[in-house]
Formats: C-alpha cells, sequence, structure tokens
C-alpha cells in the first residue's frame, strides 16, 4: 500500500471516529433535556391525592366547633338560685343591715336593704355572696357577710315508663339506677328491663340520655355500672315488644272457651 493510500484510509477513520463522538454527544444531550423537562413537569403538577394546608385544616375546625354539645358526664353539683328560693343575709360587723328569709323574685332579682336590687338567679352560694358584696361594698369599707339558704328546691328524681309509681322522688342520699327504681315500686309485668334510659340535663339546652341494660346487671349481679343518679335526672323503663302486642291474641285461661270448629 502506497503512502497516499495509508494517509487517506488514516482520515476517514478519523472522520469516521468523530461523526460517532458527535452522534454520542447530541443523544446524551438529548436524554438531559428530556430528563430536566420531565422532572420540571412533575414538580409543577400537584400529587393527586395531595390537598392544600388551609383546605386540610377546615375539616378539623369544623369538627372542633361542631363538637360542642356537652357530653353526658358530671354536673356541677353546687347548688343555683332559682325564683321563690330564700336565703338569710347577716352582717356580724354591721347588723343594721341584716335581712331574714330574701326571697328570689320571678325575674331573679333580690331586694337588698340600703343598695337597691341585684340580680343572683343562677347563682351558687360563693357567687351570690361575692354579687352583695360588690354591692355593699358602696356604702360599706370590705363589709363581711354571711348567706344561709333557708327554702330552696329539694334535690329530686323522676321515675317515668313502666314502675310501679311513676312520679316524682326525693333524692336524700347517693342513689343508683336500680335503687331509684325499687324506690320507684320496681319493673311492671311488661317493662323492658334491658334498655333503660337516663335522662341528664348537662346545659341549660342540653340533655344527654344513656341507655343501661338492668336485666343484664342483675343477672349477672354486677352493678359496677350501675350510675348514682344526680338532681334532676330522669330514667324512664320502656314497654316489652310482646306486651306491645298481647292484646291481639285471644286469652284462653281460666273461665276461657276454646272455639271447636
Amino acid at each position: 500500500m502506497s503512502c497516499r493510500e495509508k494517509v487517506m484510509k488514516k482520515n476517514c477513520l478519523l472522520c469516521v471516529g468523530g461523526a460517532l463522538i458527535l452522534a454520542a454527544g447530541q443523544s446524551i444531550s438529548a436524554a438531559q433535556v428530556g430528563a430536566q423537562s420531565s422532572n420540571a413537569l412533575v414538580d409543577s403538577s400537584p400529587a393527586p391525592n395531595a390537598t392544600p394546608a388551609s383546605a386540610a385544616s377546615s375539616p378539623t375546625s369544623a369538627s372542633a366547633g361542631s363538637s360542642g354539645a356537652p357530653q353526658f358526664g358530671t354536673r356541677d353539683p353546687r347548688y343555683r338560685l332559682a325564683p321563690s328560693d330564700s336565703f338569710d343575709l347577716t352582717f356580724p360587723l354591721s347588723p343594721e343591715y341584716n335581712q331574714l328569709a330574701v326571697t328570689v323574685q320571678p325575674d331573679g332579682f333580690v331586694a337588698l336593704y340600703g343598695v337597691g336590687e341585684a340580680k343572683v338567679q343562677g347563682q351558687t352560694v360563693p357567687e351570690l355572696t361575692e354579687t352583695i358584696r360588690t354591692a355593699y361594698g358602696k356604702v360599706l369599707h370590705e363589709p363581711i357577710i354571711s348567706v344561709v339558704l333557708k327554702d330552696f328546691n329539694k334535690p329530686y328524681f323522676i321515675a317515668n315508663g313502666k314502675v310501679g309509681h311513676p312520679g316524682k322522688y326525693d333524692l336524700r342520699a347517693d342513689t343508683t339506677l336500680t335503687e331509684a327504681i325499687a324506690i320507684a315500686g320496681g319493673f311492671t309485668d311488661d317493662a323492658k328491663h334491658s334498655q333503660v334510659v337516663l335522662f341528664r340535663r348537662v346545659a341549660d339546652q342540653w340533655v344527654a340520655s344513656q341507655v343501661f341494660n338492668v336485666k343484664d346487671m342483675e343477672a349477672k349481679r354486677n352493678l359496677r355500672e350501675d350510675p348514682t343518679l344526680h338532681p334532676g335526672d330522669m330514667l324512664y323503663v320502656p314497654q316489652n315488644r310482646i306486651s306491645k302486642v298481647k292484646g291481639f291474641f285471644p286469652n284462653y285461661g281460666v273461665g276461657g272457651v276454646v272455639p271447636i270448629n
């Protein structure tokens, strides 16, 4: 092979190699551009299940706001004044302001000697004491007073439904649901022992209710779930299902005549 042919062959190989390198470079650049484009699309498009923070927090706030209903639980044990209640008011250091049998009027106000009227309905005894102390603070320096309830609504519970003697009963001591049923005469023959409902006022506009299976408690001799009644509670014993349809069946008891076809 001549020298000229060798040079031409070498130049041809160099051209082919350069073309291959150029093609490979273009392929790599195209791949990088495509990857960047796809990443940009992924980053800019929202995830299918993503929820904005404000939208995600809205249901929580709504549920928190809607869960403001008082739950079945313990009420404030302190007594609150009602119309027609009365109390004695004494001033150990200023006896000229003493008042006996101060009565709460139908509008919730009481007349206080020397200072006018004050609204006390719905207040507990400590709140009443503070209200009177504030009222007399206008004419006395740091007055010392004593408040004693004299006449007020006695604690009670109501038994309703299928009990021996439905009605209103005094709640004189700690009384459980089963004890209250016994006080009211016990269950009648058509009572549904397994669904005794206990109603309890937990706020001015809210009354909570809970169903108790007294039949199961007594059968298992386990009264740990027997609740203690609170003043104002009402228990209701429904009618059982059998007694509801009993009147539709003929009575073939003693003295009855069985028809013979």
